[in-house]
């Protein structure tokens, strides 16, 4: 079950890296999605994980989410895929901020 849920995580955060390729600010996002991808396969891969450390990403990851919620929360429109507003755009940052903070706290129990 571990490695179903590593292999899972390590896929959706690269699909997530990959997304981000046509996004205004992919430097910033990219790495982002990247760490729990990379995190995953180290621990299927080499069976080496550091609890500490996930769990104070996943603590850092969700902060950033509560500082990159918008003022007024417009919905995340999912269906559609250019920017509306800018409203809409730090939702849908401040959704994938938290569920790779729920993955690598995820991760993080598996020690």
């Amino acid at each position: 079950m571990k490695n179903i849920v590593l292999i899972s995580i390590g896929l959706l955060f690269l699909l997530f890296a990959y997304f981000q390729l046509n996004d205004p600010d992919p430097v910033k996002w990219i790495p982002i999605y990247l760490i729990p991808a990379f995190f995953a396969f180290k621990s299927l891969f080499f069976n080496s994980s550091n609890s500490s450390l996930l769990l104070g990403l996943a603590i850092g990851y969700f902060l950033m989410a509560i500082l990159q919620w918008p003022n007024e929360f417009e919905g995340f429109l999912f269906g559609e895929m250019q920017m509306r507003s800018i409203n809409i755009e730090l939702a849908r940052e401040a959704g994938g901020l938290t569920i790779a903070s729920l993955a690598l706290l995820i991760m993080s129990k598996f020690e």
